[in-house]
């Protein structure tokens, strides 16, 4: 396929994302337009970023792009993304689809008149994420059934539980939940770092879920692990014949031997033009292995891009292909699952009791 074609629709921390994914790989993107909602953010985003912006919506619409990327907050992206749906575009909206059953019902209405939505719930492109998921969907621990999962928060940890224990998304559970606070000396936001050892009051959400078949993820997630080097990603995934430990597999061979290997990840440092202490150096994923196969290789080749970015280009392209009548990257109903799951999750929290999903039309 030639260049994906698209405009970006916000202007916030998120959106730059895009903008350097675009940058990364001129062959691969052609970033139109970025449409702001006041003529002084326009003008400080052109200059900031040497790009095109504008704050007419029509402008954007004559130039017709493959995608509409909508990457405003959280309480607009769903009413954005509708507009641009029933308008005739295609639209990459960022996470989450909705943040209540109602709205949510309504982009699966809009999904089945036709409109093409893909909600960018990136991290099962992770290549690190990749190459856990080929290996445990592989069969080498047999029947998944229990996963501990500290990777990431409320729809996105949802999406990667499925994943990896192997469920559809029509699968109900219930679920319990409760927030916890502690003191946590802060080290980096996403504009500056600490290091002074400063310590704040900070969130840590604890779940369970059982699942109708008889499967339990156990969630724990922290309001600093994104950023934080003193808060590292952590997952246990367990099966009727071995278990995956963040890195490392423990599994019975074919003559119930049991042996231990390595998912082995190799990257490189790359050292950028920013100086926000999050993008100045980026570790880049070159290759993973597992028991001398590779379960990963930059499908962009060698471009300077974190996991993070990596797997938002990914789903960038492969969202201009499912514009153009092929099939989506992450299908919607998966999208809005992600989405239900973090709602009641939340409703969990807030009333101390646990909480029965129910079939939606999406399942």
């Amino acid at each position: 396929m030639g260049k994906t074609r698209f405009i970006i629709v916000g202007s916030g921390w998120r959106s730059l994302y895009y903008v350097r994914i675009a940058r990364a790989l001129p062959e691969r993107f052609e970033l139109c337009a970025m449409l702001c909602r006041t003529e002084e953010k326009a003008r400080r985003m052109a200059a900031e970023n040497g790009i095109y912006t504008t704050i007419s919506e029509a402008e954007c619409m004559a130039m017709k792009p493959d995608v509409v990327v909508v990457v405003v907050n959280k309480a607009s992206i769903a009413e954005v993304s509708a507009h641009w749906l029933k308008n005739g575009f295609c639209v990459l909206s960022e996470t989450p689809a909705a943040l209540d059953l109602p709205m949510l019902d309504r982009l699966w209405g809009l999904h089945t008149r036709g409109c093409r939505l893909v909600v960018n719930e990136q991290y099962r492109l992770y290549p690190i994420y990749r190459a856990l998921l080929s290996v445990s969907e592989s069969g080498i621990l047999g029947e998944k059934n229990c996963l501990n999962c500290s990777l990431a928060h409320e729809y996105h940890g949802a999406s990667l539980m499925r994943a990896l224990l192997g469920l559809h998304q029509s699968e109900q559970f219930s679920v319990t939940a409760k927030t916890y606070e502690f003191p946590t000396a802060e080290t980096l936001t996403r504009y500056e770092s600490f290091t002074d050892g400063h310590v704040a009051m900070k969130k840590r959400t604890v779940a369970t879920f059982k699942f109708r078949n008889g499967k339990v993820a156990f969630y724990d997630f922290d309001s600093e692990q994104y950023r934080s080097p003193i808060r590292r990603n952590t997952l246990r995934l367990q099966g009727v014949r071995g278990e995956i430990i963040d890195n490392t597999v423990h599994y019975l061979d074919s003559e119930n031997m049991p042996v231990s290997s390595q998912i082995n990840v190799s990257t490189r440092k790359v050292r950028t033009c920013y100086d926000n202490p999050n993008l100045s150096m980026v570790e880049e994923v070159t290759g993973i292995d597992f028991e001398g196969k590779k379960k990963y290789e930059p499908e962009f080749g060698l471009c300077g891009l974190a996991q993070d970015e990596t797997a938002m280009a990914t789903m960038l392209e492969r969202t201009a292909l499912y514009a153009k009548g092929g099939l989506s990257p992450y299908p919607l109903e998966e999208a809005l699952q992600d989405a239900y799951t973090a709602i009641l999750m939340q409703k969990a929290v807030e009333t101390g009791q646990k909480v029965e999903s129910e079939v939606q039309p999406w399942n």
